[in-house]
This record gives C-alpha cells, sequence and structure tokens, in this order.
C-alpha cells in the first residue's frame, strides 16, 4: 500500500472550545489504517482565516502559524516512519505519545505491570482468578524493580528495550539473589512473559523480546506414598485429636486427589448418586474450572460418615489452614517413620499413582477424576510405578510361555500362509485362462 492510504495528518478547528475573543483552538487528527488519535497543536486562529486545514492570510503571523503547522506535520510523519522501521507497525496512539513525549512514559515495563495486575485484581474480586496467584504477579513486578535497581541503576525501563540478555539475566538475578531454585526462577520469567503478551494486546508495542527466548523447566521427580506407608498412616493411634483430623482428611485426599481448596469448598451438592447407582464426586476444580468426576471409594466414605452432622456451616471434614495442615503432616510422616517431605498435595500425586494408575485405571480416566485440561499434565503426576511394571512383564512372561498361546500363534501363522497360496494359485490359474 503507498503512504496515503495508511497514513495521514489533518488540521482543523474544535470549534466548541471558541474562546471569548474569537480565537478557536486548532487540533490535529492521525489517521493510520483507518484508525484516529486528536490532540490540541497547543495553536489558535480566528475562524475567518481558516480554509481546508491551512490558516489564510498574507500577514507574518498567519505565515508563522503554516509554518508551525508544517513542523508538527513533518514532526509526525517522522515518528510514524521510525517507529514503522523500529516495530515493523505504528498505531496512532503510539505516534501522538511520541510527538508529545509520553511514548517512554507510556510503555514502560513496570507501567504495563500495574496495567496488568489492576485487570487481575479486577478478575480475583469476579470469581474468575486466584488471590495467590495475584500476589505472585506482585512479587514479579517487585523482583523486576529490584532487579533494574541493582542492575541498571532505574526503577524503570521502556519496554522495547527488553531483549533475550535481559531476560536471562533477570532469571539469573532471582536464583542468586532470592535463592530460589531454577524452576521456580523460571515461573518468575513465564509470569513476566504473560504480561510482555498483555503489552502486546494493547496495541501500543508490537515486537516480541520473548521471541528467541524459551522457557525451560527442569523435570522433578514427583514423590508419592506406596501401599504400606498409606496403611501406616491409616492404621495409626493419634494421641492428639488434631493429628487424628488432619490425617483423616490427607487420606481423603489421597482415595479422591482433590486439592486443599478443592476439599475446603466440598459441599453434600457435590455428593451424587449417579446412574449405577453409586456416589460420586461431581464437582468443578477451583483453579481450572473443569469438572472432575469421583467415585467415592469406601475408604473416603467411611471418612465423611465419621464427621457428618458434627461440623458447623455445612463443612463436610475439619479442614484447617494448608500452612497449618502441611505441618502436621511432617510431625505425622516422623511418627509414622516415613522418610519423605510429606506436603499435602502429596495425596494428590498418590492418588494419581499407588490408587488409580498402580491399579490399572487409564491414564485418561485418571486425567477426568483429577480434572485436567490437558492430558499431559496428568503424565506429570501419574508414574508407572515398579509393583504394576513388574506385575505387567510377569503377565507378559507368563503369556509366552503358555504353549497353548504358542500353539494359537503358529495356527494363525500358517492360515495366513494357506490364505496366501490360496490367492495366489486363484491368480495364477485366472492368467493361464487369459492367455489361453
Amino acid at each position: 500500500k503507498n503512504e496515503k492510504s495508511t497514513f495521514s495528518v489533518l488540521f482543523y478547528l474544535k470549534k466548541d472550545k471558541m474562546k471569548k475573543n474569537g480565537l478557536v483552538p486548532i487540533h490535529a487528527r492521525i489517521t493510520i489504517n483507518g484508525k484516529q488519535t486528536q490532540f490540541n497543536t497547543k495553536l489558535e486562529v480566528f475562524e475567518t482565516n481558516w480554509k481546508s486545514g491551512r490558516a489564510i492570510g498574507k500577514s507574518m503571523e498567519i505565515q508563522r502559524l503554516n509554518s508551525m503547522l508544517d513542523d508538527i506535520k513533518a514532526n509526525i510523519r517522522s515518528h510514524f516512519h521510525n517507529q514503522l522501521m523500529r516495530d515493523s507497525y505504528v498505531t496512532p496512539e503510539s505516534v501522538k505519545n511520541a510527538l508529545l513525549g509520553k511514548e517512554e512514559e507510556a510503555n514502560t515495563i513496570i507501567s504495563f505491570f500495574t496495567q496488568h495486575n489492576d485487570q487481575y485484581k479486577k478478575k480475583v474480586g469476579a470469581g474468575e482468578a486466584t488471590p495467590k496467584t495475584y500476589s505472585r504477579y506482585e512479587l514479579t513486578k517487585l523482583r523486576l524493580t529490584e532487579y533494574m535497581k541493582d542492575e541498571y541503576r532505574v526503577s524503570d525501563m521502556p519496554i522495547r528495550q527488553i531483549n533475550k540478555v535481559f531476560i536471562e539475566n533477570f532469571y539469573l538475578y532471582i536464583i542468586k539473589n532470592h535463592d530460589c531454585s531454577p524452576n521456580t526462577a523460571m515461573k518468575f520469567i513465564q509470569r513476566f512473559r504473560t504480561v510482555v503478551n498483555f503489552a502486546q494486546g494493547t496495541g501500543l508495542i508490537t515486537a516480541d523480546p520473548f521471541a528467541n527466548y524459551k522457557l525451560k523447566f527442569e523435570y522433578i521427580e514427583r514423590g508419592y506414598l506406596d501401599k504400606d506407608e498409606i496403611s501406616r498412616i491409616c492404621n495409626k493411634n493419634f494421641a492428639s485429636k488434631r493429628l487424628e483430623q488432619v490425617r483423616d482428611i490427607f487420606i481423603f485426599s489421597c482415595y479422591t486427589g482433590l486439592s486443599y481448596v478443592d476439599i475446603c469448598e466440598l459441599t453434600s451438592n457435590d455428593i451424587r448418586l449417579a446412574f449405577d447407582d453409586n456416589l460420586w464426586i461431581i464437582k468443578k476444580r477451583h483453579k481450572t474450572k473443569v469438572t472432575s468426576n469421583i467415585r467415592l471409594l469406601d475408604i473416603p466414605k467411611a471418612i465423611l460418615n465419621k464427621y457428618e452432622g458434627k461440623l458447623k456451616n455445612g463443612q463436610l471434614l475439619p479442614v484447617i489452614s494448608n500452612q497449618k495442615m502441611n505441618d502436621y503432616l511432617k510431625e505425622i510422616a516422623i511418627v509414622c517413620g516415613i522418610d519423605k517431605n510429606v506436603t499435602f498435595h502429596l495425596a494428590r500425586h498418590t492418588f494419581a499413582t499407588t490408587i488409580t494408575l498402580a491399579n490399572g485405571v487409564p491414564i485418561e480416566s485418571v486425567s477426568k477424576m483429577l480434572g485436567h485440561t490437558d492430558i499431559r499434565t496428568t503424565q506429570i503426576y501419574a508414574k508407572v510405578i515398579d509393583t504394576k511394571l513388574s506385575n505387567d512383564m510377569e503377565l507378559l512372561a507368563q503369556n509366552l510361555k503358555n504353549p497353548l498361546t504358542i500353539s494359537m500363534v503358529a495356527r494363525l501363522y500358517w492360515l495366513m500362509v494357506a490364505a496366501f497360496l490360496w490367492s495366489f494359485s486363484v491368480s495364477l490359474m485366472a492368467s493361464f485362462r487369459i492367455f489361453s
């Protein structure tokens, strides 16, 4: 396209703002690909001295006014071409901001972070996001501010100055100065990228500083409890009532796969009698809003019966804070002789491995019960544990040793050979008939 079809500048009078002395403000309108923005040039003229976007008359004052309008137009054109060369895309707003000296102020890292976080806070208020995730975005903004002060001696920077080196150094800064694991540091980078994507969505920036940067997370072996460890916790008599309650909630999660927040929100309305005459937990996960469908097995059913009618506000289980829960679970692990970092989330891992996958439940069903949106997420939790692998291989070994199986395979082989020979003979006979 030529320049006229994509870019234009028009000067016009803002007649509704005429002053008492008869002078009218001159405004400018920038149009790029059909999109417009306006601003006040701070210049004025009498309406009788204006025609078709120019001041008319032969006085020195009129000539000076037209000269200033020409300078404004030339500056707008210059900013347009500079941004087009730099970003390959321009908006009327970005050209206006550059002309008025607002470009750097409007397009900084922290200003975009603030806009994003303010919008995210509204989502929290509407129940579409969690306060915990919001606090993590706020922490990322704080860490970025600290990083820029320490490394660049500034509190903010234009977002277009972000490049691969800036991102990589921020990642290393988090690891070095805040005692974070590589994966935790990479989560900061991931949230940073989300905000950059938000900035691109405003149309004020177009270049992607993350285009040549790939997020890399190290594989972490997820922990879980085996059958013996689950049994030890189940059968342990605790002197403290609080430890007993925490044990019950933890085991309930081991047999349902529900996360801490989903157990907190669990109500009697989430437990329904299904078409198979069994009780099922059918509820949307707090985190993903995806519905989980979980058959209520005997053990979690017994735990619910234990507390039925004994709690206030419709609670089904005596849930306490997640932090306190994890403190008590560490105590339970010690008492039960379990040398693992037992946290409440470990129950969800245990459900995916020891309770379901190890007992032959297909991974697709496990994914549905866990309420995952992507089966690849389930694959992180659900590992084929040694016992199941051993049992599967033993079954294979028995099948291969079974003479009946070998006989059936041999019979099938010879049937296939006979079918081939019959087909070949028919074709051969047909060929003789054609040539005879």
